[in-house]
């Protein structure tokens, strides 16, 4: 039974120019953080000329400019010195919302005729779920609850930098609960991370966007699968590919919990 201390953890993080690759967007920055027994072996990170126009709202977010990356290497170009992170069989990947990293590397992988490398997966954002009440889930702010000191933010590399001391200060805590094991760390997120399938593009509205990348709430109108309309107020959290749809998950104030919408079910929606 394989325990956490006797593999090797991939970090990784990824910006980009906008929410979803259903929706065109790309990868507009990458780090990776090879760590063994508290070692760091391996480390790469770099801007990438996404081939896409960077949305002023993830700017806004990641400081990230069409400039900036104007002259940048392509994917194309890394993706070789990307998937050596990957070649040790021993090794977990680890990611703070790993979807969202894994579905845009899939897809950047994806345009190349390249698959999605096979490798276990943690999730600080499921663990910080199942295991504590910090006051938000975010990486920042889990962060802080935690004494660890964070600079830049929404960076790739600084980000891989602050999931690690998340993820170390984790394992401090579940090896004194003795789960030192990679299996139970697994039960504890409730299973394998996977990216969600790709489905056929639909339009995620702008002012959903927004608040997405703002942490803002909004007001939607929605209806449900039986035909009923309600009006609601919601957080956005984000944006999810499932087997029929495209989702956003948010918590809703109506219900006082978090709940999934499908995007095409809602008919209207506004900024508070």
């Amino acid at each position: 039974m394989a325990r956490i201390q006797d593999l090797t953890l991939i970090y990784l993080d990824v910006e980009t120019t906008g929410l979803s690759p259903h929706h065109g967007d790309r990868v507009c920055e990458i780090a990776l953080l090879k760590v063994s027994g508290g070692r760091t072996l391996d480390a790469f990170d770099t801007l990438l000329n996404p081939e896409h126009l960077i949305s002023p709202g993830a700017t806004a977010v990641n400081g990230i400019t069409n400039d900036m990356v104007r002259n940048k290497p392509l994917f194309l170009n890394v993706v070789s010195q990307v998937l050596s992170f990957f070649h040790d069989p021993d090794s977990v990947l680890v990611a703070h919302n790993a979807p969202f990293d894994l579905e845009f590397l899939a897809s950047e992988l994806g345009r190349l005729a390249l698959p999605l490398p096979r490798l276990p997966v943690l999730d600080t954002l499921r663990l910080a779920r199942k295991c504590y009440r910090f006051p938000s889930n975010s990486l920042p702010q889990i962060a802080l609850s935690l004494g660890i000191p964070i600079g830049v933010r929404h960076r790739a590399m600084p980000d891989v930098l602050t999931t690690r001391e998340v993820m170390e200060m984790f394992l401090i805590d579940f090896r004194a609960r003795n789960l030192d094991t990679l299996k139970a760390l697994m039960e504890i997120q409730r299973g394998e991370v996977h990216p969600p399938p790709f489905l056929p593009s639909y339009p995620i509205p702008p002012d959903l966007e927004e608040a997405l990348q703002q942490g803002k709430k909004v007001h939607i109108r929605y209806i449900s699968a039986d035909g009923i309309q309600t009006s609601r107020w919601i957080e956005p959290l984000q944006v999810e590919a499932r087997m029929d749809a495209l989702y956003v998950v948010a918590y809703c104030h109506l219900r006082q919990a978090e709940r999934s919408f499908r995007l095409d079910r809602i008919l209207e929606i506004r900024q508070e």
